[in-house]
């Protein structure tokens, strides 16, 4: 039959099932197949913490939601254009987030009595006419698929697992996506099992076929590539992106590079990339514990190496004291803290923007360090230098701010010319800086208040390290309570002087009365609720803070042009309390901690309050 061809300008897709249903796989190759198209992206996955929740339960639902268009886009979507529900959990637990007439693919094999009553259904939604503002598309996926498969020697189990690749190959249909890659992907990741990799790829061409074939799916859709400045681009996740990022860093400071990590949800990615670049000089070691991690990357950064260590928030915790020694010591180090809700074990797999104040302030006595925080995930890469920068130049540790959203979700990211990334070389100490051949290991460069790095055993440079208070210059050990206090102000004054880029502001008539100030994957949906403001005809200003601490100099001077200052933040207003203490300005914060990200849409009602109001 003749299929319609309709063009859309975007389109948001969440699929959902049960945590082994494989929607993290389905997802990620539907958005590998529409990077390929060149349509901008952006991907939210949202799954359990238990490595195989109970089945068929809302908690044990996974999902992965891909938002892709004709133009550039900022979020993964508010409202799903299209749910792919696997049983009555998926079904039930993301009905409430569509818009009115979305599309629904059911897999009707699992509604079951049984599956119903597991999620509190008393009558088949299916059948109980409660769909009828949707566009329901019931699909017998587990059994289409176990028919596809008879003539392969697998087992039933197998054969079932497969129905995620049906559904791969219905959707990539549905939408006009290339196979080409998904079925190279199936071949090399089963290649030990070659009768399984035969068995998905027939799956995937069953679901495709389905959808050319069957009467239940009239129309297909298009959507064209996005308008994006030339280049080469690939999909990224933002752990990925960070793990590249200290990769570059590490070649264009010419210093080997070390991670010691300890495995945590949501940054155990970040070693898993950078285990794979030995050949550019990365040594990674999972330590015993997240203490062990930090303080085999301090002593690495001791030993002449950049010194880095991944964790989430309740690792930054273990790791504070360390942190602290090398707050004393003054040496580079990198600590990556991929935020995620809590506190304590609090919900490891959903995001959070918690830790600042830890950052900031979570360490004993007066240890200020450098906080940065990438705004996406492709800003990750971009971030992962700034944050070398700093700790190589001002030998300082430096708290890189991640968080779930980011680190799980994707987008597009251009390859940056390698030539014009920023050189981090620097200068080991090679001779004695003082009278008598005497070596002053505190003896600070005038610019940026740094002392000396000396890798040890170079001859002539033997000086005192530990956590006691050392003397000024001579590094030696000191009680004196004048020294103590020049000592403290001095690492203070290393921090702040820092050289940050100034805050821009995106205001694009200059006429806004209302600023709205973020910080790390608040961006995207502030980003996205300025632009539909501004379509209205709502003068708003959007300003994005990457560095932390120290912040930018004109900040002040930004603030103080705005009649109304709103900061959105998944936390309980943490950059709020920061800035209305440092600047004095009645900055009116906006919270959430439910462990999802906003949506733009409810950013967008409370803004235009603001403004009405301002």
């Amino acid at each position: 039959m003749t299929k319609q061809v309709r063009q859309l300008d975007r389109v948001v897709i969440r699929f959902a099932g049960d945590s082994g249903d494989g929607m993290q796989l389905t997802g990620d190759r539907f958005t590998s197949e529409t990077a390929q198209l060149g349509n901008d992206i952006s991907t939210l996955p949202n799954f359990p913490a238990e490595i195989r929740a109970p089945a068929g339960t809302l908690p044990g639902v996974s999902s992965f939601q891909v938002h892709f268009a004709d133009y550039d886009i900022l979020t993964p979507g508010d409202t799903p254009d299209v749910l792919v529900a696997m049983n009555p959990a998926a079904l039930k637990a993301n009905l409430g987030d569509l818009r009115p007439g979305a599309d629904i693919i059911v897999n009707t094999d699992e509604f079951t009595k049984r599956n119903l009553a597991k999620v509190g259904y008393t009558e088949n939604p299916l059948e109980d006419g409660s769909l009828e503002g949707y566009v329901l598309h019931p699909v017998g996926l587990t059994s289409m698929t176990v028919r596809a498969l008879e003539s392969f020697e697998i087992s039933k189990k197998d054969a079932e697992r497969a129905k995620n690749m049906f559904a791969l190959g219905l959707l990539s249909w549905m939408y006009s996506r290339p196979s080409e890659s998904t079925l190279r992907f199936l071949e090399r990741k089963f290649a030990a099992r070659p009768e399984v990799a035969a068995a998905n790829i027939a799956a995937f061409k069953a679901g495709f076929n389905f959808g050319e074939t069957t009467e239940d799916f009239v129309v297909r859709y298009e959507v064209n590539p996005a308008k994006m400045p030339a280049g080469e681009y690939r999909n990224i996740t933002g752990n990925t992106a960070l793990a590249l990022g200290i990769v570059a860093a590490g070649v264009r400071s010419k210093l080997p590079v070390f991670l010691g990590a300890y495995p945590i949800t949501p940054a155990s990615d970040i070693l898993h990339e950078l285990s794979k670049h030995k050949k550019f000089g990365v040594t990674t070691v999972q330590a015993e514990d997240e203490i062990a991690a930090v303080g085999v990357a301090l002593g690495a950064s001791y030993g002449g190496a950049l010194g880095v260590t991944s964790t989430s928030g309740p690792g930054v915790a273990l790791k504070s004291e360390t942190i602290s020694l090398a707050v004393a010591l003054e040496l580079p180090l990198l600590v990556i803290d991929v935020q995620r809700a809590g506190p304590s074990t609090g919900m490891p797999t959903k995001t959070e923007q918690a830790d600042l104040t830890m950052a900031l302030f979570g360490r004993h006595g007066e240890a200020p360090v450098a906080v940065i925080a990438p705004r996406s995930p492709a800003d990750c890469f971009d971030a992962a230098l700034d944050a070398a920068r700093i700790a190589l130049t001002y030998r300082t540790p430096v708290i890189l701010l991640s968080d779930g959203y980011i680190a799980n979700g994707s987008e597009p990211w251009r390859l940056p010319d390698v030539a014009t990334l920023p050189d981090l070389q620097v200068e080991f100490a090679s001779a004695p800086n003082g009278p008598d051949g005497q070596f002053l290991p505190y003896l600070r460069d005038e610019k940026t208040l740094a002392r000396p790095w000396a890798v040890p055993g170079t001859p002539g440079l033997e000086h005192r390290i530990g956590g006691l208070e050392k003397a000024d210059k001579t590094g030696d050990i000191s009680y004196d309570p004048a020294n103590h206090d020049f000592m403290v102000r001095t690492r203070a004054a290393r921090i702040e002087g820092i050289e940050v880029p100034d805050l821009e502001v995106d205001d694009p008539d200059s006429d806004a009365r209302l600023l709205v100030l973020g910080w790390g994957s608040t961006y995207g949906p502030i980003g996205a609720a300025c632009r539909a403001l501004r379509q209205r005809g709502l003068p708003v200003a959007q300003a994005h803070l990457r560095h932390l601490n120290p912040m930018p100099k004109n900040l002040g001077e930004v603030l103080k042009r705005y009649d109304r200052v709103v900061i959105p933040e998944m936390n309980l207003g943490q950059l709020a309390s920061v800035i209305r203490s440092r600047y004095l300005i009645d900055a009116i914060p906006y919270n959430q901690v439910r462990g999802l990200p906003f949506t733009a849409a409810e950013l967008e009602t409370m803004l235009e309050e603001v403004v009405k109001n301002a």
